[in-house]
């Protein structure tokens, strides 16, 4: 069956906002069977809109639309579709009380232009809109072919989709057979190596129908086994045995699992603290911490020690050795791990100083230089390394570096 995705907005084009929707969409269908064959992002120009949509259902049998449902003078999709169809629009009773109500009960008055958001083509199925105004709708073409058109706003799109979209789809298009996907998250293994663990232990099962995928993300790896047919739930879970078995130590989860989660749920277990000393990644290790529910159970203290002054004052770093080692070396984050557990009594520190560049880089510390120190009751661990990125790339990977040092150090203490 062919899926086609339409995003329209003019910001996408110009580069202003990131065309998140291609992405996610494409991900939630595939992961429920349903594999996109084309998308396309168009202008808020009527032309453009039905011209997309027309070829679109030519070619598809499920054509999705995103944007272009709100009360402002650029929103139109639901108007051009209306008049490609050659639908009228009527004032859906239901959705002009929805709407009064989201302003009432934000005590704000109803903005009058917002009522166009009732406008409902004939025909259409609406679509409640829980987190917004817009509702969503669904339209019926020739040959049992389905329309589907979203609000813009990922915050308002992704429930809507996940909660009442997705079971309108399966409903209209069940699948045949069976269907069965699981995505193993990976980190500090590069793909062409995952690969090589992987080929042979599964290649039996990729002979009897495995789709096995490698999906390479800064600082992670994707493994995606799936399998369609009778079958395929059995299928998928031996070689989730074998992946889990064959690469069990770099893996940290599965779907969307996020390295952070997965640290702070072993701390938790374990009762552990932590303390967090950061130079060069300037915070960011605290921040994917601290947007796991639960981590002011683990964090105890984090430290932003950019200057050598705050290394000395807050950590403790002794002056002689920033004066022979320099700011950035394993002598310094060994005392910056060491101070930062000493100080706040936590049960491991984790400690950072780094080269993030454009600037700094020498022939002896290269752009992207990273020392990476973990303090625990047994000592002070180091790892150095090399990230050559720009400076948001380069905290992303450092941060994960450091909570994959922790998280190895934890289950290898737990094994």
């Amino acid at each position: 069956m062919n899926i086609e995705i339409i995003n329209t907005g003019s910001e996408l084009l110009l580069g202003r906002v990131l065309n998140t929707h291609q992405q996610w969409l494409c991900r939630r269908l595939a992961d429920n069977g349903y594999e996109t064959t084309r998308q396309v992002a168009i202008s808020d120009n009527g032309e453009a809109i039905q011209a997309a949509v027309r070829e679109a259902m030519d070619r598809a049998r499920l054509v999705i639309v995103t944007g272009g449902l709100g009360p402002t003078s650029d929103d139109i999709t639901r108007d051009k579709i209306a008049e490609l169809l050659g639908c009228e629009l009527h004032e859906d009773p239901g959705v002009v009380e929805h709407v009064r109500s989201f302003f009432t009960r934000r005590k704000r008055p109803m903005p009058a232009s917002t009522r166009i958001q009732a406008m409902v083509p004939d025909g259409a199925e609406v679509i409640v809109n829980d987190h917004g105004t817009a509702p969503g709708l669904v339209m019926s073409f020739r040959d049992g072919g389905c329309l589907i058109m979203l609000p813009g706003p990922p915050r308002e799109l992704r429930p809507m989709f996940a909660e009442k979209i997705l079971p309108v789809i399966k409903e209209r298009f069940p699948l045949g057979g069976g269907f069965a996907c699981v995505t193993f998250k990976s980190t500090g293994v590069g793909e062409s190596q995952m690969e090589e663990l992987l080929q042979e232990p599964l290649g039996e099962l990729v002979g009897r129908g495995l789709d096995l995928g490698f999906c390479a993300r800064t600082g992670e790896v994707d493994v995606r086994v799936a399998a369609r047919g009778e079958g395929a739930a059995e299928l998928v879970g031996q070689a989730g045995e074998i992946v889990r078995r064959v690469a069990g130590r770099h893996l940290y989860g599965a779907e969307d699992d996020q390295l952070e989660e997965a640290v702070v749920a072993l701390m938790i277990k374990k009762g552990a603290t932590l303390a967090l000393a950061e130079s060069c990644t300037g915070g960011y290790l605290g921040h994917r911490i601290t947007n796991v529910s639960g981590a002011s159970a683990v964090l105890m203290c984090g430290m932003i020690t950019y200057s050598n002054e705050s290394k000395l004052r807050l950590l403790g770093v002794r002056a002689e050795t920033l004066a022979e080692h320099g700011a950035v070396s394993e002598a310094t984050v060994i005392e910056m791990a060491r101070g930062a557990r000493e100080r706040t009594g936590a049960d491991y520190a984790l400690a950072v100083t780094g080269i993030a560049g454009p600037t700094g880089g020498t022939e002896a510390k290269p752009l992207g230089t990273v020392f990476i120190g973990l303090a625990t009751a047994g000592g002070v661990g180091t790892v150095h390394r090399i990230n050559s990125f720009d400076r948001e790339t380069f905290k992303f990977v450092t941060a994960q570096q450091a909570l994959e040092l922790l998280r190895q150090e934890i289950v290898g203490s737990e094994g």
